[in-house]
């Protein structure tokens, strides 16, 4: 490599939130010189409705750290707060900014534009035109940008149709009518805060009826489970596994995914969803404008006519939507249906490109949709940054 060629960076880590962050404490402390960059929090902060409560069990909730010197709980004893179960969605923001100071005190908050490989290394644009040459990247751009819109309603507009995903205030449909499509958690509690926020809203899902999680029989049997709070009391424990998971053959892989992440909703949504109509087994078959409203035809030939459809279908991951991923760079990179196909340690089949987050749930499983799943995505980074064996078995909590 020649001189003008040396790299800035031995690490660039692109995203900030809870993946990137934990990727960043377990360089730090291993001495790793990492630039990275994004706004800490983002999309949680941008993209996440105010008043929303985080689900998972406080244990998984902290974001990884070497000796869990960054958890939640030293977070709540140094901050002098209380971590209440469920945990407020501004409490484990909060937290992040917190865990970001010590991590990555020397963020930088512009976002990466483009990513290119060359000779070896990686160029990276950052906004206003300022480039970099790093040795390594570590993708955690998150999830922002695959929300699910089913195909026969992405032509309609936005003031009509939109996901919810776009909202952080949900104040703005108060006295508007309003349906939710959706039967599991962000429907549940979309739904639940829209009427809490003065909308008229209904909830339409496909299911039978909704899966309520039932936290006093997680209480009665608090070691059936493993203690990421995704699955059951069987499934948990493979999902909790990554290193066994992308073993296991491929055809159970889906179903033990899909009992994992299947449509489900806590228990201590239900008294505040008592008031909402709830249709279930329906599915919406056409949705035309009709002025300023919508007007919905469902399955069952019933129809419905609001101001708004709002979408909780949750993501569909496809890294080339990813807009600071080059063509040139993906085409590198082996996928499957969007999804890159990783080696241990996190490692794409382009040597030196990584992926965190969702983007590893189809090679590691579903747990890594989870900030619990930075507890094997990080040190496993890691330790591949660092030329380190894998252990044979590590879990994500």
């Amino acid at each position: 490599m020649t001189a003008t060629a040396t790299p800035d960076h031995q690490v660039a880590i692109v995203g900030a939130g809870p993946l990137g962050l934990a990727v960043a404490a377990h360089l730090r402390d291993a001495r790793v010189s990492a630039f990275v960059c994004g706004q800490t929090m983002e999309f949680w902060r941008d993209q996440m409705p105010r008043g929303m409560m985080l689900r998972s069990p406080l244990r998984a909730t902290s974001i990884s750290s070497p000796r869990r010197e960054l958890s939640l709980e030293r977070w709540s004893s140094a901050e002098a707060r209380a971590t209440p179960s469920p945990l407020p969605l501004e409490d484990f923001i909060a937290y992040g900014e917190w865990f970001q100071q010590r991590a990555a005190p020397d963020l930088d908050p512009r976002k990466a534009s483009s990513i290119e490989h060359a000779g070896g290394s990686f160029r990276i644009a950052l906004e206003g035109g300022e480039e970099l040459r790093v040795q390594r990247v570590v993708v955690a751009g998150g999830i922002a940008p695959f929300p699910y819109i089913p195909p026969e309603l992405r032509a309609l507009p936005p003031t009509l149709v939109s996901h919810s995903s776009q909202y952080g205030d949900l104040g703005h449909f108060a006295g508007r009518r309003v349906v939710v499509l959706g039967g599991g958690q962000s429907a549940v509690e979309t739904a639940a805060l829209l009427r809490e926020a003065g909308a008229d809203v209904e909830l339409i899902f496909r299911e039978d009826r909704i899966v309520w999680l039932d936290a006093q029989a997680a209480w009665r049997l608090p070691k059936t489970g493993a203690p990421t709070g995704v699955g059951g009391p069987r499934s948990s424990w493979l999902a909790a596994a990554p290193d066994l998971f992308r073993r296991l053959p491929q055809a159970w892989q889906p179903r033990i995914a899909f009992r994992c992440i299947r449509p489900a909703a806590a228990a201590w949504l239900h008294t505040r969803t008592d008031a909402v109509p709830m249709t279930a087994g329906e599915t919406i078959v056409t949705a035309e404008p009709r002025g300023d409203q919508i007007h919905l035809a469902l399955r069952s030939g019933a129809e419905r006519e609001v101001d708004h459809l709002l979408l909780a279908t949750g993501y569909e991951v496809d890294v080339r939507r990813y807009p600071f991923l080059t063509p040139g760079l993906l085409e590198k990179v082996e996928l499957i249906d969007g999804y890159p196909m990783l080696g241990r340690g996190l490692e794409s089949s382009l040597p030196g490109l990584y992926f965190v987050g969702a983007p590893a749930a189809r090679t590691f499983g579903p747990v890594m949709r989870f900030v619990t799943g930075s507890c094997y995505a990080a040190p496993a980074v890691a330790r591949s940054l660092l030329g380190r064996r894998q252990p044979p078995l590590n879990w994500a909590f």
